[in-house]
């Protein structure tokens, strides 16, 4: 292969890489986000927070099925298909309506601090880990769809971080940390928005 060609297709995979990670800075400045809402709840209660995410994810279907439909609404179809991976190309972005389902989830499901425990779990341990893997993850786990044991890492230490400045309970904020961890790294694509926070708010319930 001549020296021209390698340079070109290192040029591709650079591409490819620059497009994959300003996707995912994309995705998971939305997905952090979701990190206000026990704020939110604590300042006008989790009812009138839940009518609001609700909300919020009624509009984004509407604006989805417009975009596919070839009618843009001004930014949010922008932002959707900013944000959109590969493998949404041509199809519903599902990512966002279950990421402000498993809010939802959280909040009608728990009280607090388990609630809030589950929302961090989603916004920060489910965010920072794909963020960190995405950029810096080398060691490929198993059975994983890809994921990596630095991205594991960060879930770990966010969740484990969240909980216990919530609950100042140690074992068992690391227990709810270790299991969020192993939850996040399955292949669920987005319905891992729905699977962790149910998941790290139960624990949280019953052993805080």
């Amino acid at each position: 292969m001549g020296q021209h060609a390698e340079t070109a297709i290192l040029h591709r995979r650079v591409g490819v890489g620059a497009v994959e990670i300003r996707i995912e800075l994309i995705r998971k400045s939305i997905h952090l986000l979701i990190g206000l809402v026990p704020s939110l709840a604590a300042l006008i209660g989790a009812f009138p927070t839940i009518l609001i995410l609700a909300s919020g994810s009624i509009f984004y279907t509407a604006c989805e099925f417009l975009r596919l439909s070839g009618r843009d609404v001004p930014l949010v179809s922008r932002v959707t298909a900013l944000a959109a991976r590969k493998r949404d190309t041509g199809k519903f972005v599902l990512g966002p309506v279950t990421l402000g389902f498993g809010a939802m989830l959280a909040l009608l499901l728990y009280p607090n601090p388990a609630a809030s425990i589950a929302v961090y779990t989603l916004a920060f341990g489910d965010g920072l880990s794909s963020l960190v893997g995405k950029l810096f993850g080398s060691i490929r786990l198993p059975f994983t769809g890809g994921k990596s044991l630095e991205g594991s890492l960060t879930c770990f230490t966010a969740v484990f971080i969240a909980s216990y400045a919530l609950s100042g309970h140690g074992l068992a904020s690391f227990v709810v940390a270790f299991f969020a961890t192993i939850t996040e790294a399955l292949p669920l694509k987005d319905f891992d928005n729905l699977v962790l926070p149910f998941v790290s708010g139960f624990l949280a319930l019953i052993l805080l």
